[in-house]
């Protein structure tokens, strides 16, 4: 690498905020011979931008010895940041390449057949005579043969070892603030039936009580892997034996190869006495049942699929809280890598944050406060009737309870929701509309780009802490690891901050619904980034309109349904019948809430046609209702 070039390799026409400033750091850390540098920089600070820049300075063909490396990787686990990079003009040398599922076919009859399930893998000996127009293959061969190659982390971890995709002279992890975190995911072992493809021919034991002497459960859980792997062996050797395969018998094959893999890096980290990683195993059902093997702190596993990958390397995130916390986590040494702050050049007023907690959302108090949140939520409708909103509810069950209950409350003309399948279909949807909807979601508090009208304000409606019944979560808590708890959960609360405030004259709205979010601002001040010190040391407590399920729909111009709206009809119909003082009397956390609006919210006297819909499962019934639905389907 040559850190002088990294400036003159800034792809674009200018400098925006603190850019500059950011370029001459990192070019220094590396100048003063630091391998790692961290970049600390906030949303919106055009990460991608730096990391070309930095891909920029690594040693180029012409330059390097035969044994050198050349080039540069891109990398990030999140599927939707490669998607802006693919499609950012500034970043066009950058070459994308995606996993096999991600490619058609296209050979005759089997465009609609993914390459990981093409010919070319169902038929030993298969010679396409195509391969050179295959789009998964011809995407390889250029992001191989290129300076600069970007791929998800999972396609990057997963191509350890190739011949294809060998060692680079540097190596970049765009939102690397999870790293130890992905790490252990993809490492993590899941025996059930529907990731065993041989699950009916063998015994799975209960691996506490069948533990034998001088065993414990990981110890039983060792030997039974063992078994579980020379099964899986035969079985895979007897489907390569075969001269052609069908579709399952492909997806049956690669996936007994990819446990294989899998079973036998456990058992050699297992057998190592001087790794550092810990494994804990979870199997709540007993015998026959399906069992997870998760590992903690998988230094040994990212040796071997990223920091092997590369002799320099840059890792950027807005949210790497603690430097040393870090490094121990993805197995650095902390004296070797050198953290450059970028600053926050986005004014303070434009990303605003506001104290409206309405009590705990622990899960014994949930039950009490969710109904405060989504009286609030209507309140915060009102205080933007013409703007979009979303909603973090954090799990899916908060989220049902709360679009139910607002439901009730008379406000579903203007929700839209998602499960775990159609996620991003109403997302998208969401984005594309005109109309103020306001988005219950869980889990978008990262990777979510919402610029400018896409979305004005948002509502955190839970502390994001992990879950204490995880096993991993449970042993690190154990030992007494509360900091590394609490900054988990800060995390993700700065990220989900920054989905709404995307450049320097953006600006939104984040209102913080739960008590326990104050709290985890103490318990984690020495972590927390100063840019973000100021928006907390900034916050305030709004002024919000009082309870009206009408105010709350005026920017759709339409009237409030279901109970509310029934019950508001009751006492003599239209917004004025209110026998509170007025908007913008009521403080977000006081008045307002016992206005005649409200009180009959519980009611159902008048209501007809059914429960209130959404705009999500309006949707769905003009899908179901409509001519091609028998060809298009559910969405």
């Amino acid at each position: 690498m040559d850190p002088d070039r990294i400036l003159p390799e800034f792809p674009a026409p200018s400098y925006r905020g603190a850019q500059e400033q950011a370029l001459r750091d990192i070019r220094d850390a590396y100048a003063d011979g630091n391998d790692v540098v961290l970049v600390r920089a906030p949303t919106g600070s055009g990460k991608s931008l730096l990391a070309r820049a930095v891909m920029g300075a690594a040693r180029e063909a012409g330059e390097a010895d035969p044994h050198e490396p050349t080039g540069a990787y891109y990398t990030t686990p999140q599927v939707s940041q490669l998607d802006d990079v693919a499609g950012d003009d500034l970043l066009e040398d950058l070459n994308v390449i995606r996993g096999k599922s991600n490619y058609a076919c296209i050979l005759p009859g089997e465009q609609d057949t993914p390459v990981d399930q093409a010919p070319c893998v169902r038929e030993r000996g298969y010679d396409c005579s195509v391969k050179h127009r295959c789009p998964y293959f011809s995407d390889r061969a250029i992001a191989s043969s290129r300076r600069h190659a970007a791929m998800t982390l999972a396609y990057f971890m997963q191509t350890a070892g190739s011949e294809v995709f060998r060692q680079r002279d540097v190596v970049v992890i765009d939102e690397a603030h999870g790293l130890a975190e992905w790490a252990e995911m993809y490492a993590t072992i899941e025996l059930s039936p529907s990731r065993v493809p041989i699950w009916d021919d063998v015994k799975v034991p209960d691996v506490e009580v069948d533990a034998g002497d001088h065993e414990d459960a990981l110890d039983r859980t060792a030997r039974f892997v063992e078994q579980l792997r020379d099964h899986c062996e035969a079985a895979k050797d007897e489907l390569i034996g075969q001269a052609e395969l069908s579709q399952d018998e492909v997806q049956r094959r690669d996936r007994l190869q990819e446990l294989i893999g899998e079973l036998g890096w456990f058992l050699e980290d297992y057998r190592d006495h001087e790794s550092r990683t810990t494994w804990v195993v979870d199997q709540p059902d007993g015998a026959n049942t399906a069992l997870t093997i998760k590992p903690l702190d998988p230094a040994k596993y990212l040796k071997h699929t990223v920091w092997d990958r590369g002799q320099k390397f840059a890792l950027l995130s807005a949210t790497i809280l603690s430097k040393d916390a870090f490094c121990r986590g993805v197995g650095l040494d902390p004296d070797d890598v050198a953290l450059v702050d970028v600053e926050h050049t986005f004014p303070l007023e434009h990303r605003r944050l506001y104290d409206v907690t309405q009590g705990k959302m622990t899960y014994e108090h949930r039950d009490e406060t969710i109904p405060k949140i989504a009286r609030l939520i209507v309140r915060l409708m009102a205080e933007h009737p013409d703007e979009k909103g979303l909603i973090h509810a954090h799990s899916y069950a908060i989220a049902d309870q709360l679009v139910e209950t607002l439901g009730e409350l008379g406000v579903a003309a203007r929700l839209r929701h998602h499960t775990s399948a159609n996620r991003d279909a109403e997302l998208e949807t969401w984005k594309a509309s005109d109309d103020p909807e306001v988005f219950v979601s869980v889990k978008m508090e990262e990777a979510l780009d919402l610029d400018g009208d896409l979305c004005r304000w948002q509502v955190i409606c839970k502390a994001p802490y992990l879950n204490t019944n995880d096993s991993r979560v449970a042993r690190r808590l154990e030992e007494g690891q509360w900091a590394w708890y609490h900054r988990a959960a800060l995390r993700t609360v700065i990220q989900a901050c920054g989905r709404v405030v995307r450049a320097p004259d953006d600006y939104g709205a984040t209102y913080l619904a739960d008590d326990s979010l104050l709290d985890l601002f103490d318990r984690a001040e020495a972590d927390t980034p100063p840019w973000f010190t100021n928006q907390v040391e900034a916050m305030t407590t709004p002024t919000l309109p009082d309870f009206d399920p009408s105010a709350a729909l005026a920017g759709i111009d339409a009237e409030p349904s279901g109970p509310s709206g029934a019950g508001r009809r009751s006492v003599g119909g239209g917004s004025g019948s209110r026998s509170g003082s007025g908007t913008g009397s009521a403080s977000a956390t006081g008045g307002g809430s016992g206005s005649s609006a409200g009180s009959s919210a519980n009611s159902t006297t008048g209501s007809s046609g059914g429960s209130p819909k959404t705009r999500s499962e309006r949707d769905a019934e003009k899908r179901e209702d409509h001519p091609l639905s028998d060809v298009w389907g559910d969405g």
